[in-house]
């Protein structure tokens, strides 16, 4: 698809007829008012779980219409896909549901619980091939696979009945909630649903405002839209791998550019954070592309305040071994986890004299790693401190330094920090 193409518009008619196909596979997912995020805000906050699927995800809703719109000698040649998971699990089960031969191009760093649960739902009708660092690596080689063996592909955003199929979130949407909708937030990965929800809204309840939400480290839609052109990023944080892609689509960035009413980001960590809320709180499980729309609710707490508002929990694709990182990052986001180079004064008892005299009472050392195997008592480490209040940083620097424990201070030396963390 090139670039170029940038005059289609989700039509309401195409859109209802997508809602159509889907239903043979896609139930309607619950419209959930939240007592808590709605006391939190001073707001109606509603959730829509498309996590509740069956694959997980609203992803199945596109990846349907498109390949149930393909020509008899289109589905006989087979499809190709590329995806971080979702969408991949989308096509899978479509592929099996139809008989249609597939194959699904992932990065080597999807996590393997998606992997796996897109083998299951393809079964014998889909082949998994691993390529890549990021989804546009997959992307790349899964356009060149298409082209050697003159397949379909199956885009996970960037297609008209791709969009439509998501676009259906916005008539149920529409259909299950009693009052007007002020703002729906959705997570923008490439777009494919955003600019659904901005085609369903458009036509129906043009007063709702759409805002889309990306992490903070892979803002290829806030960026192509402030430049005014499609942007392709260098790198990209891939921690949110549903909604992390360098270049966001052709279609859905002139739909977005002109229909989203705010496009924001969300620091990772703050999702994080989101995401263990969710689940000892309200016994909800999320990936983190997952929680996107609701770590941003603290951004417009102000504007939303008194107003009817939906977020989109996009998927539930999480896999738990990720549950270490997601602690860790929302723990450095809530400056509750500190990690220093000590420098342990060459005198007896030191080690003993920090852990006692040094650390607060409510402080706790989850981290101890000496720097070099030889002389411990005597060598730097670097030591990993867990506070129960953000206030309590400054004293124990201090302490530290008065006692000539400090050595280096990792948390803002990001490039130290990736190396000995």
């Amino acid at each position: 698809m090139k670039d170029t193409v940038t005059t289609y518009f989700p039509k309401i008619a195409d859109i209802y007829e997508a809602a159509k196909t889907i239903r043979q596979v896609a139930n309607q997912t619950p419209l959930q008012h939240s007592i808590r995020y709605s006391k939190e805000f001073d707001a109606n906050i509603f959730l829509k779980r498309e996590d509740l699927h069956r694959v997980r995800s609203y992803k199945i809703r596109g990846a349907f219409n498109k390949i149930s719109s393909l020509s008899k000698e289109e589905l006989e040649n087979g499809v190709v896909c590329a995806s971080a998971g979702n969408h991949a699990q989308g096509v899978a089960f479509a592929c099996n549901h139809l008989g249609v031969k597939g194959t699904i191009y992932m990065p080597v760093v999807t996590p393997r619980q998606k992997v796996d649960q897109t083998e299951m739902f393809g079964g014998d009708w889909v082949t998994i091939v691993l390529e890549g660092d990021t989804f546009d690596d997959s992307y790349k080689a899964a356009i060149a696979a298409c082209k050697s063996e003159e397949k379909t592909f199956v885009h996970p955003f960037d297609d008209p009945k791709t969009i439509e199929g998501q676009a259906t979130v916005g008539l149920e949407l529409l259909e299950q909630s009693e009052v007007h909708i002020d703002y729906v937030f959705v997570a923008v990965g490439g777009g494919g649903l955003a600019s659904g929800l901005c085609g369903t809204f458009h036509a129906l309840s043009p007063k709702t405002k759409i805002i889309g939400i990306e992490p903070t480290g892979a803002p290829s839609m806030k960026t192509s839209i402030a430049k005014g052109e499609l942007i392709e990023l260098n790198e990209i944080d891939k921690f949110i791998d549903g909604a992390a892609v360098q270049k966001v689509g052709a279609y859905t960035f002139s739909i977005c550019k002109e229909h989203l009413y705010n496009m924001e980001t969300i620091d990772e960590g703050k999702v994080c954070q989101t995401i263990l809320e969710l689940y000892n709180r309200d016994a909800i499980v999320v990936e983190p592309a997952g929680a996107l729309t609701i770590a941003a609710l603290d951004s417009f707490k102000e504007e939303i305040r008194g107003k009817n508002v939906v977020c989109i929990v996009s998927g539930s694709n999480n896999d738990i071994t990720r549950t270490a990182e997601i602690k860790e990052r929302a723990l450095l986001y809530s400056k509750l986890k500190h990690y220093f180079i000590i420098r342990f004064p060459q005198r007896p008892g030191a080690l003993k004299e920090f852990v006692a005299d040094i650390l607060g009472p409510n402080d706790d050392i989850t981290h101890f790693e000496y720097s070099k195997k030889s002389s411990r008592e005597n060598a730097p480490a670097v030591v990993g401190i867990e506070l129960k209040s953000p206030e309590d940083l400054s004293p124990l620097i201090t302490r530290m330094k008065a006692n000539g424990f400090f050595g280096d201070y990792l948390n803002d030396k990001p490039d130290l920090f990736q190396y000995l963390i």
